[in-house]
């Protein structure tokens, strides 16, 4: 068969960047299996089991060598991955052959591989996530004070800023950093267990000394990068540990679809748009259109990894005893494919937010639209310094505002509130003094000053934390 002649997944052929996909490959997967190999070794040769420098040179000079067309042919005859790349190796360092793979089970490469590939992964995640929050943090300073219509119900509201909206955005992001890094930095390897656990197999070999056995451990997780392994396992580390991982991955792509509903309902309103390329067709029927086909993919790829951590919970609560095998198809697809496709929800998200389209005027149009109903309460407070009756007057107000939203909605007419108050002698006021009255800047609250507060005390001493680094590269969009 042909490369067009059979399935391919989209995260690959359209989505994830090269970064995450190689951190997934065969190449780095099995490479990383013999370089665990090779510390196996060499740890056990430090604690003196009869390893020789001749066997680790051997094995450090055919790390990334990897005959994959001989072991799928050795998988095929063995039924054993492992196995398989076990000979595959050996036959390319026949002096090591002997001590490869030597006391350890399946899951010393396959688990301690699968850590340290999600270790990994989790550093691009936070790359790109920082990415994200630095581009909405400009957004946000740019437009702190930028007045906007509120919505509660999708219904027009008091207003907010346009800075102020995506601080909200922001503060969903910085939730989702703080348990990345959590989960992140307590990740820890298997090391090396044996078939259930006991490490019965390194007691044999180190003639029933524990300390030994304990140090082989040590020694192993130091090589990986880590301070110490997980203090106690079945044959497999916890299958939480995936869960835990890929938990944070759904986060981040709830924060992300939070993100596109709102840039696509502003869309709609022509209020705030993506970025739309010149050459970009938007509708194969419809020439006039432009879709917000990056945060439709967004919200679509969002959809997918959310439930896509289904899996990796289940799969931890179905396991038996110390060890069964119905994880194993299961999270080489839940995990990579979650991974994958939050590394492609970032790469959108930041293409979106570095290239955010604001339309003040049709803000302003909207917002002095509505702003007449919202200011009935200041001009009500006022008329009743003036000697009202604040009961008679908040039902004249509602009477009023009752039939300016009949001519708006019935008549196709205009907001004529502020005339309805104006002429009622109760209130004392000309249309010209409320018409004064309607700046959008004195009904935002604190709106602008808490976006400053915000960036200024909370986001910006976090970015400092991060190097300034170009998280945009292979971005598929």
């Amino acid at each position: 068969m042909g490369e067009y002649d059979r399935y391919q997944s989209p995260l690959s052929s359209r989505y994830a960047s090269d970064e995450m996909q190689f951190l997934f490959s065969p190449q780095h997967k099995f490479a990383t299996w013999r370089r665990l190999w090779l510390w196996l070794a060499e740890s056990e040769r430090e604690l003196g089991l009869p390893v020789t420098e001749e066997q680790l040179s051997e094995m450090r000079d055919h790390l990334d060598d990897i005959d994959f067309a001989r072991a799928a042919e050795l998988e095929n005859k063995l039924r054993h991955d492992v196995m398989a790349h076990v000979h595959t190796f050996g036959e390319r360092c026949p002096a090591a052959m002997p001590i490869i793979h030597l006391g350890a089970t399946s899951c010393y490469v396959g688990d301690n591989t699968d850590v340290l590939i999600m270790r990994d992964g989790l550093k691009l995640v936070r790359a790109r996530l920082v990415a994200v929050i630095r581009a909405l943090a400009r957004f946000a300073g740019e437009h702190a004070a930028q007045p906007t219509l509120g919505f509660t119900h999708f219904q027009p509201a008091q207003p907010t800023t346009v800075g102020k909206r995506a601080c909200l955005w922001l503060n969903d992001l910085l939730l989702d950093l703080d348990e990345l890094e959590f989960v992140m930095n307590s990740l820890l390897p298997l090391g090396s267990k044996g078939t259930t656990g006991t490490q019965a197999s390194f007691l044999e070999l180190f003639d029933g000394d524990f300390e030994k056995v304990c140090a082989l451990d040590a020694k192993i997780a130091e090589k990986m990068g880590f301070d110490r392994c997980v203090p106690v396992s079945g044959q497999t580390y916890s299958r939480k540990t995936d869960a835990r991982v890929v938990n944070v991955l759904s986060a981040i792509a709830q924060s992300a679809h939070k993100f596109s509903n709102d840039i696509r309902l502003l869309a709609h309103l022509k209020e705030v748009e993506e970025p739309f390329e010149k050459n970009q067709i938007g509708s194969s029927a419809m020439a006039y259109k432009r879709n917000p086909m990056r945060s439709e993919r967004i919200a679509s790829l969002a959809r997918y990894l959310i439930v896509d951590a289904a899996n990796p919970a289940i799969t931890a609560a179905t396991q038996w005893f110390e060890r069964t095998l119905d994880d194993s198809a299961n999270k080489r697809i839940a995990v990579a494919e979650a991974f994958l496709a939050c590394d492609a929800i970032l790469s959108l998200y930041l293409n979106v937010a570095q290239g955010l389209v604001v339309y003040p005027k049709v803000i302003e149009k909207r917002l002095r639209a509505e702003l007449p109903f919202m200011a009935t309460e200041n001009i009500m407070m006022d008329a009743v310094k003036r000697g009202g009756d604040r009961q008679e007057l908040h039902e004249r107000i509602r009477l009023h505002s009752i039939e300016a939203g009949r001519i708006i909605k019935l008549e196709g007419g205009e907001n004529d509130l502020l005339a309805r108050i104006a002429a009622d002698d109760a209130f004392g006021v000309t249309e010209d003094e409320l018409n004064a009255l309607m700046d959008p800047r004195a009904f935002i609250g604190c709106a602008a000053m808490q976006t400053e507060r915000f960036l200024a005390h909370t986001v910006t001493p976090l970015l400092a934390r991060y190097p300034d680094e170009d998280a945009s590269a292979d971005i598929r969009v």
